[in-house]
C-alpha cells in the first residue's frame, strides 16, 4: 500500500452547509410587548400618584357647601417629664475605688526568646532597643541556650505593658515570668 502525503494534499473548495436559515421572528411583536411593557409601567406609576382618600376631597367638598369653618382642635399641653436625670447628671460625682496594686516579694522578669547562638540573641536584643526598651542577654551555667530578658520589674502591669508595646512592633512571643532561675 502506497503512502499517502496529507501535507501536500490541498485543501479543497470550502463544503457548503446543508442548515436551513432561521426564520426570522417578526419584530413588531416584541415592539407591541415592549410598548405594553412601558406603557403598564407608567399607568403603575399615574395610579400611584392620584389622590389615594377620595373621603378627604369630599370633606373638602362639603365644607365649601356649608361655609362654616370646622374649629381646629387644640393641641393637647406637652407631658411633663418623669425624670430628673436632665438636671441631676452634671451636679453627679462618682466615686471610683481603685484595687490596690499588690507588690510581689518575687519580681517578675520577661524573656522574649531563647537562641542558640549569641548572634541571634544580639539581633533580637537590638530589635527590642529600637522600642525604647533595654533587654539582656543570660546564659546559665549548663545550659547552651542564649535567653533574652527585660526587667526586673516591681509590678506585673509594668511588664505587661512593655509586652504590648513589643507585640505592636511584631516581636514576639514574650513571656513574663516571676524571677526564680
Amino acid at each position: 500500500m502506497a503512502n499517502k502525503d496529507y501535507v501536500r494534499r490541498g485543501r479543497g473548495a470550502p463544503k457548503k452547509s446543508a442548515k436551513k436559515q432561521p426564520s426570522r421572528k417578526k419584530p413588531w411583536r416584541s415592539g407591541l410587548l415592549a410598548i405594553l411593557l412601558v406603557g403598564g409601567f407608567g399607568y403603575g406609576l399615574y395610579l400611584l400618584s392620584s389622590d389615594p382618600e377620595p373621603e378627604q376631597s369630599a370633606v373638602k367638598q362639603q365644607s365649601i357647601t356649608t361655609s362654616k369653618p370646622k374649629p381646629k382642635k387644640a393641641l393637647p399641653p406637652p407631658p411633663e417629664e418623669k425624670w430628673d436625670y436632665v438636671e441631676s447628671l452634671p451636679t453627679r460625682e462618682v466615686e471610683v475605688v481603685a484595687k490596690e496594686i499588690e507588690v510581689s516579694k518575687i519580681p517578675y522578669v520577661m524573656q522574649c526568646g531563647a537562641y542558640k547562638t549569641q548572634a541571634q540573641a544580639e539581633e533580637r536584643k537590638l530589635a527590642i532597643a529600637f522600642q525604647g526598651i533595654s533587654s539582656q542577654i543570660r546564659k546559665k551555667e549548663g545550659s547552651s541556650w542564649y535567653r533574652v530578658v527585660l526587667g526586673p520589674y516591681k509590678f506585673k502591669r509594668d511588664a505587661e505593658k512593655d509586652r504590648h508595646k513589643l507585640q505592636r512592633a511584631k516581636i514576639e512571643p514574650c513571656a513574663i515570668w516571676k524571677e526564680n532561675f
